[in-house]
């Protein structure tokens, strides 16, 4: 009997209701018992006494039995004038707690409520708010990920614009002031391009000469080169004319579109101002007085002709004399006055497209012949090579590597700075100054996915310390849930073991 008295009684958690119903220590309608004593705890709770103990009883978490136990200790100390010679209480209060209590214990209520607290809070509630601590600190991790992305997409995305800024060799500021004042700048750049190609002149007779020797090349060559070399960046209308223009009339430069003309900003004068048969009336009349310069009188030229012959011959053509038999046909700038540059004529050499494009091709071939002539300097050490050009001209004996290496230097500076991405951008902005809006947006689209990035990233912390406020306090709530099933357990435990000879008790699956 003392080993048996010695043995625990081991009770699954999930299982406890049951086996209070099985051995008969609860009813199986204790819920309805219960949902009684509810409605009772409600309506006493409504006349308490000022205590600071009694306040945190009923402020906390679910009142049960044994928190109805200690109001009524604490009663006993308030209510203690209302006590009669024969040992009772004639304070309300303390009728309606005691009689709370009385319900509790019939059937053992108190057991089988607390019994179904515990298992929620095992089974239902700890679970809960476990998964929803997890989530919230998973989310957190998430949104730091994600706020770190955002950071450095931004960052990225500004590099990008501003290697894109870079590129077009502007601050970045304001694209699109700085962009039209690289186009201001342009002419001049341009013209310090034209100076620099006049110094081309060695390199542009050493290939005339050598093309002649080896080639018997009788025509000139870098004809267009040449022209730049000895007159410079001159307007189109001298390369093409061969004279030098008296007046010059640069082409208007197409302006940027304007705001769309919405129907407010037009004006209609005063139509439809005014209003009613009057304005019908007068239209009329005024559509009567328009001579059309028809006569509807029939003509008296001749018999024979009808009605729409008649018609025709009253119509004042405003001319006349007979049509011409030829319609004359005018060449495109033929129109201008001798010695006016106008339209694409004004234009600088290496502004007109054309012109720059034949341009660029001519220093291209003359650095290809440079090159190719380095190369064949540098092997031109056997005497079949020194015979070949024993006859040719003194301007290419007296070339040597390092000389040719210069040239060629020169001539690829001068490419370099007209084939530059800057350049070809800035020469696409000229020729259409609408470029300059495309080319603005693209630049500052780059910047405001920059911008949606940051906010992005703000909304993330935002985000990140919501579930932190999240987290503080669903915290509280698990620890004091925690105490609570703690303190539940222990009361079970206790209660069960004085029915079995105070016989150790375990509730198993209790994790908090």
């Amino acid at each position: 009997m003392d080993n048996i008295q010695n043995l625990p009684i081991d009770i699954q958690t999930s299982k406890l209701l049951d086996w209070l119903v099985d051995r008969r220590h609860c009813n199986l309608k204790w819920q309805n018992a219960v949902k009684n004593i509810r409605e009772k705890i409600n309506a006493a709770i409504q006349d308490m006494p000022e205590n600071e103990e009694i306040k945190q009883l009923l402020s906390g978490s679910y009142i049960h039995y044994f928190h109805c136990l200690r109001i009524v200790e604490i009663l006993k100390g308030t209510e203690s004038s209302s006590k009669n010679i024969f040992g009772r209480y004639s304070s309300q209060r303390m009728k309606d707690w005691q009689d709370i209590v009385s319900l509790y214990e019939t059937d053992n209520v108190y057991l089988a409520e607390l019994a179904s607290l515990l298992i929620r809070n095992v089974t239902y509630e700890g679970p809960a708010l476990r998964r929803q601590l997890a989530k919230v600190q998973q989310l957190q991790q998430e949104l730091s990920r994600r706020e770190v992305e955002c950071q450095s997409s931004a960052a990225s995305m500004r590099e990008r614009y501003y290697a894109a800024c870079k590129q077009y060799g502007i601050t970045g500021d304001n694209v699109t002031r700085e962009i039209q004042a690289l186009v201001k700048d342009l002419p001049v750049v341009l013209e310090g391009v034209g100076k620099d190609a006049m110094k081309l002149e060695k390199q542009i007779q050493l290939y005339s000469a050598f093309t002649e020797f080896v080639c018997g090349w009788s025509e000139g060559v870098l004809p267009l080169l040449t022209f730049v070399q000895k007159r410079g960046n001159t307007t189109f209308y001298e390369w093409r004319t061969g004279k030098t223009p008296t007046v010059v009339e640069k082409p208007v430069v197409e302006e940027a579109p304007a705001d769309a003309i919405t129907e407010d900003t037009i004006d209609w004068g005063d139509f439809g101002k005014s209003s009613g048969s009057q304005d019908t009336a007068s239209a009329i009349k005024v559509e009567d007085e328009i001579d059309w310069g028809i006569s509807l009188e029939p003509a008296t030229g001749g018999k024979g002709h009808s009605d729409l012959d008649a018609s025709i011959t009253g119509i004042d053509w405003g001319d006349s004399e007979a049509p011409p038999d030829k319609i004359e046909i005018v060449d495109a700038g033929t129109d201008c006055p001798e010695g006016v540059a106008r339209g694409e004529d004004a234009l600088t050499m290496l502004e007109n497209p054309q012109s720059r494009s034949q341009f660029i091709d001519e220093l291209t071939e003359l650095e290809a012949f440079l090159t190719q002539r380095l190369s064949e300097m540098g092997q031109e050490e056997d005497v079949v090579a020194m015979s070949q050009f024993q006859l040719a001209p003194p301007i290419i004996l007296s070339q040597s590597c390092k000389k040719i290496q210069e040239m060629l230097s020169e001539v690829q500076g001068l490419l370099g700075r007209l084939t530059t991405h800057q350049m070809q951008q800035l020469f696409m902005i000229q020729a259409s100054p609408r470029y300059v809006e495309r080319v603005s947006d693209a630049l500052r689209q780059k910047m405001k996915q920059a911008d949606i990035l940051v906010l992005k990233g703000t909304r993330m912390v935002e985000k990140r310390q919501e579930a932190l406020e999240e987290q503080a306090r669903l915290e509280p709530r698990i620890d004091l849930l925690a105490g609570c099933t703690r303190e539940l357990q222990k009361l079970i435990e206790v209660d069960i073991s004085k029915r079995y000879n105070k016989r150790p008790v375990n509730l198993m699956g209790v994790n908090v």
